[in-house]
């Protein structure tokens, strides 16, 4: 065999092997993002028409830019009449459900925004940085966001309610480790910490 064919032959291997790494590389790299974003992922998958590596692109940039946020901590005192909050907002979904949906949206604006995150009214940019945080919770903020601007019937808006419960909890009950701090009270179907149910409501509730 000649010099030549040989030089072809490892100039051939050498490129087979860089394009199997490359592609081996990006698999791994979208399996990562979907373990960390989950339904999320399949989110920004579709916003960019199964464009693995354009899904895989926006992903990571929120990674990069709100990874090493750390979320603030609520006092007791927020904490309660977050909750009190929501637990009204809840009860109103029966009579108005537009007008419930409104305010859940802007309590979990400004809750957000209480624990660290971007404000409200950078909601793409607030919901990014949620994603990172809460990837698993954040769909049903969406969806309250859409219901705001007339998007969704009231069956639509109800499941938002439902799927946002879940990250209010998250903000509102998680707090940041601290051995000096006690646990926080876990909320009930409604929303509704046990502490709070038999005490009166925050200040300013109305009630």
């Amino acid at each position: 065999m000649s010099m030549f064919a040989i030089v072809v032959i490892a100039v051939v291997v050498v490129i087979a092997a860089a394009v199997l790494f490359i592609g081996l590389g990006q698999r791994g790299g979208s399996r990562g993002l979907k373990r960390r974003f989950g339904p999320e992922y399949d989110h920004a998958l579709d916003r960019h028409d199964g464009d693995t590596k354009a899904a895989g692109q926006e992903l990571g940039e929120r990674v990069r830019r709100y990874g090493s946020l750390k979320e603030r901590p609520l006092s007791p005192e927020h904490r309660e009449q977050y909750v009190a909050q929501w637990a009204r907002t809840q009860e109103q979904f029966v009579d108005s459900p537009q007008q419930a949906v409104a305010e859940a949206d802007a309590l979990l604006a400004g809750l957000a925004q209480d624990r660290g995150f971007p404000g409200g009214e950078r909601f793409d940019e607030q919901l990014a940085a949620l994603s990172v945080h809460h990837s698993g919770q954040v769909h049903g903020y969406r969806g309250i966001h859409a219901a705001v601007r007339g998007q969704s019937g009231t069956e639509e808006m109800r499941e938002a309610m439902v799927e946002a419960r879940g990250l209010f909890a998250a903000l509102a009950t998680e707090q940041p480790t601290d051995s000096d701090r006690p646990r926080s009270p876990s909320t009930d179907d409604h929303g509704r910490a046990p502490a709070a149910r038999g005490r009166h409501h925050a200040k300013g509730s109305g009630t």
